[in-house]
């Protein structure tokens, strides 16, 4: 096929699945309780990152800018290939207008190659759900502008579930007040959150306790699945393993389902979510 699928770090998908399905990716970056040195994908471990935070730290996360973006795609424009990015969701990052800006200036420095982008509206394993979906449409011998219009009409049928565990990082991102954030922590109130259709995280319940947490996303499952009793399943986590095992084996058990994919929540989105975040992602009738 003459054109290359690309997608950044944000999918939370691992580099080397990432090869596996012949994904190049660019990588969004952050830094630690102000340290100088600033990190890509892949140079801190990831259970070292949570250590951090477990510990107090703070970490501020950046995203990828036009530069970037121009000389990563002209690799493959310059093997005479066409670019397609699949990319975090513009709702929650500037990564998105970042990769139109530099797509816009190639298509003028290529003018006979196709340079196209999708904004996934999605984050985590949701982005990298999309993306495995998209593969698999270009391993279908699809073109590079039939895998963009799967893209576009698909993306708001990936589902996004997740719960937290210590909703001071929410607070921290402005998604709950001070007063919610200690008081929730107080009395065990763990929210229920997902990504909307315009790609921004929207809390939508409130349950008390982790396992009611749990089992209100596999309900999600059951709720808003395709086929709940064949349908593609990823979970994230932010170093919470058990508990991603537990949601899996509920969703199993129930429906006969096995997760195709258990994966950390790396630290651009665990940054904001922190330590404890656990993501149920399908594919649903709607978001």
């Amino acid at each position: 096929m003459s054109y290359v699928i690309y997608t950044d770090s944000a999918c939370d998908i691992s580099p080397e699945v990432l090869a596996e399905w012949g994904v190049p990716y660019l990588s969004l970056t952050f830094r630690v309780d102000g340290e100088d040195r600033e990190y890509g994908n892949g140079d801190m471990a990831v259970d070292a990152f949570y250590n951090k935070m477990k510990k107090g730290g703070v970490a501020k996360t950046a995203a990828i800018n036009a530069e970037t973006f121009k000389e990563q795609f002209s690799k493959a424009l310059d093997e005479g290939k066409d670019v397609l990015y699949l990319g975090f969701s513009g709702g929650l990052s500037t990564t998105y207008q970042s990769a139109c800006i530099a797509a816009t200036e190639l298509r003028e420095v290529y003018p006979e190659r196709k340079v196209l982008t999708v904004d996934s509206l999605c984050a985590s394993a949701g982005q990298g759900l999309l993306l495995f979906l998209a593969v698999q449409e270009k391993n279908k011998g699809a073109s590079v502008e039939k895998v963009a219009a799967f893209a576009e009409n698909n993306k708001l049928h990936i589902c996004h579930w997740f719960t937290v565990d210590d909703l001071v990082y929410l607070k921290r991102g402005g998604r709950v007040s001070p007063t919610v954030a200690f008081v929730g922590n107080m009395l065990g109130i763990k929210p229920v959150l997902h990504v909307d259709d315009e790609g921004h995280l929207v809390s939508m319940s409130k349950v008390r306790g982790r396992k009611a947490a749990i089992a209100a996303l596999a309900a999600k499952y059951t709720e808003l699945a395709t086929d709940v009793k064949d349908n593609t399943v990823y979970i994230s986590h932010g170093d919470c393993e058990g508990d991603a095992l537990l949601l899996a084996d509920i969703i199993e058990q129930k429906h006969g389902v096995k997760t195709e994919i258990i994966t950390y929540v790396g630290p651009v989105i665990g940054a904001h979510s922190g330590p404890g975040t656990l993501a149920l992602f399908f594919v649903g009738k709607e978001r």
